[in-house]
């Protein structure tokens, strides 16, 4: 019998591979891998671009040994995994695709991902965590889970101010993956925030639908950092994809 497929987790931004210790806890039997990005999580900051940021996970699963993985993307992370899917298409068993969308930044979107970069390099991040946790965090979650919005402001607070710039640009300048969808084979799972304002469901529908194999996954009372704000739920929606697939 073959060993179960692992699963290679992708984070959001700002953050890093440990945004997943909740989701890495409940997998048991299975390997796991967590990497962070350049310019996050220890690790120096490189080329600008998401293209690069899915060489380095390639490169971090050759070294693990993994072949092939269930790639679960959250927001940047999903846009990392877009990428790979593109790029490594036989690295790719499934996907999870959480509070991210296939297009690209429209110019207002642009603009403002080059401003933010901008300031991040003139004042570092102190201003970040404020800026960010009203478009990260559900209603719900600001409202009754302090622990989690305190839990983000610090992550947020120790990011790389240098890695958090070059991340804007690299997302700032990613290609539009909607004509990639009719393509991708492979099951895929559009999970999202019933509350995320960023890449609403609306994002995570066009995703689904947009897919040979693919089935949304709405999570009541979250925002965009669904992983966070619900893990149960969260955990459950993976599960049932792995759990639905025997991998």
């Amino acid at each position: 019998m073959n060993p179960p497929t692992p699963v290679v987790f992708l984070h959001a931004f700002p953050f890093d591979g440990t945004m997943w210790d909740g989701q890495v806890a409940a997998l048991t039997g299975r390997t796991v891998l967590t990497p962070s990005f350049p310019g996050f999580g220890g690790r120096a900051p490189d080329e600008p671009s998401l293209d690069r940021f899915a060489e380095v996970v390639v490169g971090d699963m050759q070294a693990a040994g993994i072949e092939s993985a269930v790639l679960v993307g959250l927001s940047m992370g999903g846009y990392v995994a877009f990428r790979i899917q593109v790029k490594w298409p036989t690295k790719v068993a499934a996907l999870v695709l959480a509070d991210t969308k296939a297009g690209a930044d429209d110019e207002a979107g642009r603009k403002k991902r080059t401003q933010q970069a901008d300031r991040v390099r003139a004042e570092g991040i102190g201003w970040l965590a404020e800026a960010l946790i009203p478009a990260l965090l559900g209603e719900t979650t600001r409202r009754e889970r302090p622990h989690v919005v305190d839990a983000v402001r610090a992550k947020i607070a120790a990011a790389n101010p240098e890695g958090v710039a070059r991340a804007l640009l690299a997302m700032r300048d990613r290609p539009d993956s909607t004509q990639e969808l009719a393509g991708i084979r492979i099951p895929v799972l559009a999970l999202v925030g019933e509350e995320d304002g960023l890449t609403p469901p609306a994002e995570a529908r066009r995703i689904a639908e947009g897919v040979p194999h693919g089935r949304l996954v709405v999570i009541p009372g979250v925002g965009h950092l669904s992983n966070f704000e619900n893990p149960e739920a969260f955990n459950e929606a993976i599960a049932s994809l792995l759990n639905r697939r025997v991998v």
